[in-house]
């Protein structure tokens, strides 16, 4: 049996009905939610018998080609499967555009829904004349390229890769054009050269100071974009140790699955309008991604951080769904709030920050007693301890692990050194501590 049940966002069909579209529409002019194929009324999985990729394709083809305005981005059709049966959920994001209609009949209560509780419900004309009125006009779509020369090599490569087939409509089909048919801004930003800069800084301290790196992912395909700085943040992904003799455990620094969800969700629902790329920034103890925009008026932060999607640019989600860099709309904040807290979510009225804090920080040193120097302070100890197993720890990184001020540091650094007991060789930055007078694991 289902763990939910029929209600404004869950709609049960032991089949694909002739009703679809008008469910799959109500969705769209309410809040979204989800369709079951292959559930009862009562929410027990019965399965669907037949081809089941044929109904997808079915499913699929019927929204896309069937309702108005363009549902690209708006809906996701994935395949479960409990014990020996298989039934599908088509997720429904709420729709930017509404009112949503089905097509050739016109903007009518003949074709206009609402999802009301478990039922839905004939739009009447005031509605319909309202959402008219509110309908956001100033989308991506709509919006001209600077550049009209553009190429597409790398996204096509992308598509061939996971199986799809170029034909002379491939950009028509991604809605990369204006109505009178220029290339629009979603085409820039997919195109091989732009002039985008998307990014990742990296600093030595906590705060933005020292910047050590500063590199540049950005002036091609934000698909291209988004796989680079992936690559850069799982490079950095480096292991701590948890020095607790005799027991030594690792952790990764962050956990990569969220980040990854945070980076395309902060790349595919940035508000691109306004030409300023998502920030990616480093510190000693917390990676910071920043995107521009805010979440949408129609969304409250709780409904945000229950994982409910309103897809800012859906013409973009299309194409980062296509190529699997998105799962199921809406469980990008889910699956990062299965590792890191709500309060890792900041909201500004024009932009989110996610905040994922270094797992060092979990660690507190204990003494390291088959080390143990009687004659030093427990912290001095501590320091030599880390300094062993890590001889190009930093002092800022030091002082976070202890838990004690840099000044504290540095101090009892500057004993260690006077009393012989460790050196400094190489740069600053690159140099490396090392331990003397026989302190040795």
């Amino acid at each position: 049996m289902m763990d939910v049940v029929e209600d404004v966002r869950n709609e049960f069909k032991i089949k694909l009905t002739d009703k679809f579209e008008e469910e799959v529409i109500s969705f769209l002019n309410t809040n979204g939610g989800n369709i079951y194929i292959g559930v009862n009324d009562k929410g027990d999985i019965v399965g669907v018998n037949g081809n089941i990729d044929l109904l997808q394709r079915t499913i699929k083809d019927r929204i896309k080609d069937n309702i108005m305005p363009s549902t690209l981005g708006l809906y996701d059709v994935v395949v479960l499967e409990e014990g020996s049966k298989k039934y599908i959920k088509i997720i429904i994001a709420k729709g930017s555009d509404a009112p949503y209609y089905i097509k050739g009949m016109g903007m009518t209560p003949d074709s206009c829904f609402i999802r009301v509780g478990s039922s839905i419900q004939s739009m009447p004309y005031d509605m319909i004349n309202n959402r008219v009125n509110k309908r956001t006009r100033i989308s991506l779509r709509n919006i001209v390229s600077p550049k009209q020369d553009l190429t597409f090599s790398q996204l096509k490569i992308y598509y061939e890769e996971k199986g799809f087939k170029i034909n002379n409509n491939f950009l028509k089909q991604l809605d990369l054009y204006t109505d009178d048919g220029k290339f629009n801004y979603n085409a820039y930003l997919l195109a091989d050269n732009n002039t985008i800069s998307i990014r990742f800084g990296k600093y030595e301290g906590t705060n933005a100071v020292d910047l050590i790196e500063n590199e540049d992912f950005g002036n091609c395909s934000i698909v291209k974009a988004t796989k680079n700085i992936l690559n850069k943040i799982e490079i950095e992904n480096r292991n701590f140790t948890k020095i607790e003799y005799p027991e030594r455990k690792e952790i990764r620094m962050y956990d990569f699955a969220a980040v990854r969800e945070a980076v395309v969700n902060a790349i595919v629902h940035n508000d691109w309008s306004n030409e300023y790329a998502p920030k990616f920034e480093m510190f000693s103890d917390r990676l910071v991604i920043s995107s521009n925009g805010g979440i949408q008026p129609a969304i409250t932060k709780e409904e945000f951080l229950e994982g409910y999607s309103l897809p800012k640019n859906k013409e973009l989600m299309k194409v980062f769904n296509d190529l699997d860099l998105v799962e199921q709309m809406g469980t990008g904040v889910i699956r990062i709030l299965q590792s890191y807290d709500k309060k890792s979510f900041e909201f500004f009225p024009n932009f989110i920050r996610v905040t994922f804090p270094f797992n060092e920080n979990k660690f507190k040193i204990k003494s390291y007693e088959n080390i143990k120097n009687d004659k030093l302070t427990e912290i001095q100890n501590s320091i030599i301890g880390l300094m062993l197993d890590s001889p190009t720890i930093t002092q800022d990184t030091l002082s976070r692990i202890l838990d004690v001020n840099i000044r504290t540091i540095q101090r009892n650094i500057k004993t260690l050194i006077d009393i012989g007991l460790i050196e400094r060789t190489g740069a600053t930055k690159k140099g490396e501590w090392i331990v003397k007078n026989n302190l040795k694991r």
